[in-house]
């Protein structure tokens, strides 16, 4: 498997951030870690090498980017409003310098999907929702897709616009749903085991039922757990049999 570390000092993050590459050709993967992980986190835990097989053949090409959660809503030490700012300084992280990336590694033309597990999943639904003139889809994996969940009582604006389960549910800019609706890679998945909340899915399915908006709800059985063999069960799954 083709793979390359590339990184630069983020303007709007203030910090040098690094990004993986794997594979040579195919629609783009971005993935987003799981909580306060790091842009090799996939890879250590071996989700990189159960998709292996459609990165060799040019079916995919993965990017792996450092999540900030430990600058923000992970972090006990700083006030609630520094964290959403942190947050949306992330979202601009990723759709003014990583989209642009992706593309001088791919093409204008190339699908994005944006894609993660746990509160991985929660920004790759967001980002997408947010921005879906930039992305094609989500694979989202075990998510809880309100923001408020990692907040402890704090709320704002940012939190608000942060929360797929809250905004979703009042916007009505043709426009943006429009091109949510255009997609055909909206896919929210859950396990039903220990640890997972597949109501959470289910909640943001109803939501996205209620703007029609086409999308995949997939709830796996008790025998999927809020864990690694989880989602290296379910991403190989998607990418194999829906792209």
């Amino acid at each position: 498997m083709k793979r390359e570390i590339h990184s630069w000092h983020s303007p709007r993050l203030n910090k040098n951030m690094e990004i993986a590459v794997y594979g040579h050709y195919g629609f783009a993967l971005l993935l987003i870690p799981t909580a306060a992980a790091d842009f090799l986190e996939y890879e250590r835990f071996h989700l990189l090498n159960s998709i292996k097989e459609p990165i060799n053949a040019g079916k995919v090409k993965v990017f792996s980017i450092n999540s900030i959660n430990s600058e923000s809503w992970m972090n006990s030490r700083m006030h609630p409003r520094d964290k959403s700012i942190r947050h949306q300084q992330f979202n601009e992280y990723v759709f003014e310098e990583v989209i642009p990336f992706i593309k001088t590694q791919t093409s204008d033309e190339t699908d994005i999907i944006s894609c993660g597990a746990s509160l991985g999943a929660l920004h790759a639904a967001n980002l997408f929702f947010r921005r879906p003139d930039l992305f094609s889809g989500v694979i989202a994996m075990s998510g809880d897709y309100n923001l408020s969940s990692y907040t402890k009582g704090y709320h704002d604006q940012d939190v608000y616009f942060n929360s797929p389960e809250q905004y979703l549910s009042n916007l009505n800019d043709d426009r943006l749903l429009n091109s949510m609706r255009s997609s055909n890679h909206i896919h929210i998945l859950s396990g039903s085991g220990p640890y997972e909340n597949p109501d959470a899915s289910r909640r943001l399915s109803g939501i996205l039922n209620s703007k029609s908006i086409a999308h995949e709800l997939d709830i796996w059985g008790y025998d999927m757990d809020h864990d690694w063999p989880t989602w290296r069960a379910m991403l190989p799954h998607y990418i194999n049999t829906r792209f």
